[in-house]
């Protein structure tokens, strides 16, 4: 959204963005935007809450009134605690079965996409489309992609055609939102911070993650890291 607000302004059409990830607002440097403290997927805070969103709304609108850009600006606001149905305790869908050696991350990796399948599918066909699909490659495959590259930053992109920055950003995406979305299937989906929690702190996943995120910072390679820098959400980086 932030470079199709440069094409808009171009043509003559004022713009302003809701960032969710300020270092990319601040990478791409869009005419008008207010970052915003909230969760992914909930640009104006929690549901249902009209007043608080319309505070957010004309935070946003006011942008308009400055004089020049770019201009970034943060909402101060935090956004309310859930109330009723929202404030369903979030619960794991699944309690991954210990079927493979402690050590064997990249096995529990494989086996907890596979456990997720009939909750993804779920959602699926709830919702009608699913996100989790930027990479081209299938959720096991994005995993073993993910799991070597962890191991070993000189494995080559997928794709010949597809540097490996972009590769690797894309299969995380797909691999996150795989999961998210599986936990979206059952009653305390609604606890959206919940559910980030738990993927970065208690998957194979989110520790494959954590160690992709090493790997990358200490690779020869600039653009592996500068995606380990962001690899991983800054509240659940160690001070």
């Amino acid at each position: 959204m932030s470079a199709l607000g440069h094409y808009l302004e171009e043509e003559g059409i004022a713009t302003v963005a809701i960032s969710l990830v300020r270092e990319h607002t601040e990478a791409m440097k869009p005419p008008r935007a207010l970052w915003v403290p909230f969760v992914l997927g909930r640009p104006f805070g929690i549901p249902n809450d009209a007043q608080f969103q319309r505070r957010v709304l004309l935070a946003a609108l006011r942008l308009l009134e400055k004089p020049s850009g770019p201009v970034l600006e943060d909402f101060t606001e935090e956004a309310p605690a859930p109330t009723g149905d929202d404030a369903e305790a979030f619960v794991c869908p699944v309690s991954f079965a210990p079927t493979v050696a402690e050590g064997n991350v990249a096995a529990k990796f494989q086996r907890e996409i596979a456990e997720l399948s009939t909750w993804h599918e779920l959602t699926m066909n709830r919702r009608g489309r699913t996100t989790a699909t930027l990479s081209g490659l299938s959720i096991a495959e994005a995993a073993k992609f993910v799991s070597e590259l962890s191991e070993n930053d000189a494995i080559a992109s997928y794709r010949k055609d597809l540097d490996i920055l972009p590769a690797v950003r894309l299969v995380c995406h797909d691999i996150r939102a795989y999961y998210l979305e599986s936990v979206a299937a059952q009653p305390g989906a609604k606890a959206a911070a919940e559910a980030e929690e738990w993927f970065w702190t208690k998957t194979a996943a989110g520790k494959t993650m954590f160690r992709l995120r090493q790997t990358c910072n200490a690779s020869k390679n600039e653009a592996l890291q500068r995606f380990g820098l962001r690899a991983v959400p800054t509240r659940f980086t160690p001070a």
